[in-house]
């Protein structure tokens, strides 16, 4: 039984405990938060690794396609952006690329197909080709092509080697 005068005390939070619970929630969705920023900051990544690789490998096949040299003057290349200027077919009489050491100084800015059209998506990408006279293990002469493709501080970078068949 209780006393005369003393009311009946009601269950439930008071103010101050209900100010403590929010903030101590706050601090920590504040910091759940916070760790999913650096994990989505991140997540695009492997995106331009992957794309980074691919377009190498791509330019990589398409020069260890070509024949080991052919007679004739390689293209003066210097760093162009997509279009015909960065054609690779053969339209452009000046730039024929029929054999690997036509490669060499090869730049653009942005990822051109053959016609020298630029690819969708890639246009911030830098490609650069070079191909060096080397000598492999017994005295084996052979061509080393290095494909560097960057974009905004990412970069890959392939090197393969081919000899005379």
């Amino acid at each position: 039984m209780r006393a005369p005068g003393h009311a009946k005390r009601h269950g439930g939070f008071t103010l101050i405990e209900m100010i403590i619970a929010i903030l101590i929630l706050g601090v920590g969705i504040a910091g759940l938060l916070s760790s999913f920023n650096v994990g989505v900051r991140g997540s695009a990544d492997p995106l331009i690794g992957k794309q980074l690789l691919a377009t190498a490998e791509g330019m990589m096949e398409e020069i260890l396609l070509k024949p080991y040299a052919v007679n004739g003057n390689p293209p003066t290349n210097a760093e162009v952006k997509c279009g015909p200027a960065a054609s690779r077919d053969g339209s452009d009489a000046q730039r024929v690329f029929d054999d690997l050491l036509d490669y060499n100084g090869y730049q653009t800015q942005g990822v051109c197909d053959v016609a020298g059209a630029p690819v969708a998506g890639l246009g911030q990408y830098d490609v650069a080709v070079s191909v060096t006279g080397t000598t492999l293990q017994d005295g084996v002469a052979a061509q080393q092509i290095t494909v560097t493709v960057t974009n905004n501080g990412y970069s890959v970078t392939l090197n393969g080697f081919r000899t005379q068949e």
